[in-house]
């Protein structure tokens, strides 16, 4: 690939990483008394952005998964279940709690495919009773084995009953299981596709993520601190933002910037969106005008529209300028550029290439701490069980079971879901790495790691903790873990 061009620019996608207005409620924090803070005076991270779309042959290697024989023991059930139904752990019992040995059992345990089916088969209601009263995770982990099986009637019917239990007004579990059902039956149809365009957000839910999910916003926040840390001795300074949305995650930046004792910077913002998204542009530069103007901080917007056709973005779409500082911005993109596995030209690693081509002072990266890239069809369902389980259950803490909520769900999140689970190939565009793997995509590309502050990272542990004790803030090799219970939910990163 040309290290001068990034390929792939995907027009497609939902979830993190949405457009937002501007007027939402933020958090706010002053810095103004700390000498460890790379933000001078009162900064305010109101900082928003987004959470879909194929089918390939199974993977060979998916026939030799198995369920092993703990998921299926008697249980108790309000109808009676008889003792051959299927075992539930408790439904209190998170999935993302249980042990990684039992997850990768579910993935690697291999046995004589005629015995699996007998044991799939179990999961079925006896008498005539739906499975009430057992665990819907263990319940959707049989119908997708069924599915990697090839039985497609035992499918149908684990589907059906399924259904009874799910909802997408029910607890945490059973809106999660209505969505990945519905990934599932796509899957099988081959229509995730269709579904995930189906499911195109709207503006005002993801309003809703943004102020349900917290960790998206410090996320940001977590960014905007390292940029403003790379950049505090510049009189110069060129953002270009990979997704910039509604480009509401610069107005905080800004507005500390513009209070430097020494007078403010001037600020070019580069706005990279895909072609769907194009009209907002327009908003995104007034919105910015006015920051302008009312903050005293000259700011110059431009605006890139990579082509629909070659999604391609090159180098002098970035209108690099000698003695500026270059800020480069990921946020929830790159995990929807492909990789060596979806295109041999690799624009992943592509677009990094010709970042480091134009010799940023900082790159910033906000990804899902999510392991389904490359992943075969089984293993990757069991990661979006654990990963959106935990997303449900914080989303649960913040916001109640009413019309607003599904609709955060259901615009945010559910075309998330359905691409992971019913798409492969290029449309498959939800391909999320972890950490590990970003530091070392980073590296091969010439970067080093770039610690992110430690005065922030200490007030968003603080802020999180006003949401829910059971958000979680950790510290790896100098990035930003934040997450729910055991899980962690997104990294934050920076790069120079």
């Amino acid at each position: 690939m040309d290290s001068n061009q990034y390929f792939g620019y995907g027009a497609t996608g939902l979830g993190f990483g949405h457009s937002l207005y501007p007027y939402m409620e933020s958090l706010s924090f002053d810095s103004g008394n700390s000498p460890n803070s790379p933000f001078v005076a009162h900064f305010d991270p109101q900082t928003p952005t987004s959470l879909c779309e194929s089918q390939e042959p199974q993977s060979s290697t998916d026939t030799t998964i198995s369920l092993p024989d703990c998921c299926f023991q008697p249980c108790s059930s309000p109808f009676g279940c008889p003792p051959q139904t299927l075992l539930i752990p408790s439904v209190e019992t998170p999935f993302h709690n249980l042990n990684q040995t039992n997850k990768r059992s579910l993935c690697d345990e291999a046995s004589d495919p005629s015995l699996s089916i007998q044991a799939v088969k179990r999961c079925r209601t006896v008498h005539g009773f739906p499975l009430l009263g057992c665990d819907i995770k263990q319940i959707l982990i049989a119908c997708a084995r069924a599915l990697v099986i090839g039985n497609k009637d035992l499918f149908g019917k684990l589907v059906e009953e399924a259904r009874v239990l799910v909802s997408i007004n029910g607890d945490p579990n059973q809106r999660l299981g209505a969505y990945v059902i519905e990934g599932l039956v796509a899957r099988k149809q081959a229509s995730g596709a269709n579904i995930c365009r189906a499911l195109r957000g709207k503006e005002a839910s993801f309003i809703g993520l943004y102020q349900t999910c917290p960790y998206l916003k410090f996320g940001y926040m977590a960014a905007n601190g390292a940029i403003a840390d790379a950049c505090r001795d510049e009189d110069r300074i060129h953002i270009i933002d990979f997704r910039i949305a509604q480009g509401t995650q610069w107005l905080t930046l800004l507005q500390a910037l513009a209070a430097r004792p020494g007078g403010p910077p001037s600020v070019r913002i580069t706005g990279i969106d895909d072609p769907v998204s194009k009209h907002g542009l327009s908003a995104v530069g007034a919105r910015l005008d006015a920051i302008s103007e009312k903050f005293n901080i000259p700011v110059e917007f431009h605006a890139v529209v990579p082509a629909l056709a070659s999604g391609a973005i090159t180098r002098d779409m970035l209108d690099i300028r000698p003695g500026e500082a270059v800020a480069v911005n990921f946020p929830f993109r790159l995990r929807r550029t492909p990789d060596e596995s979806v295109d041999v030209r690799n624009p992943r690693d592509g677009v990094l290439r010709l970042v480091k081509s134009i010799s940023p002072k900082v790159v910033t990266l906000v990804e899902q701490e999510s392991n389904t890239n490359t992943a075969p069809f089984f293993p990757r369902f069991l990661e979006t069980l654990d990963y959106y389980g935990a997303v449900f259950e914080s989303m649960d803490a913040s916001l109640a079971r009413d019309k607003e909520r599904v609709g955060v769900e259901q615009h945010c999140v559910a075309g998330d879901i359905v691409n992971v689970i019913a798409c492969e190939g290029e449309e498959r565009v939800e391909r999320p790495e972890p950490l590990g793997k970003w530091k070392s995509r980073f590296t091969m590309a010439g970067f080093r790691e770039y610690p992110l502050n430690a005065y922030v990272n200490s007030v968003i542990a603080a802020l999180l903790k006003r949401y829910s004790e059971h958000y979680t803030v950790s510290e790896r090799d100098g990035a930003m873990l934040l997450g729910w219970k055991q899980r962690n939910l997104i990294s934050v990163s920076a790069w120079h």
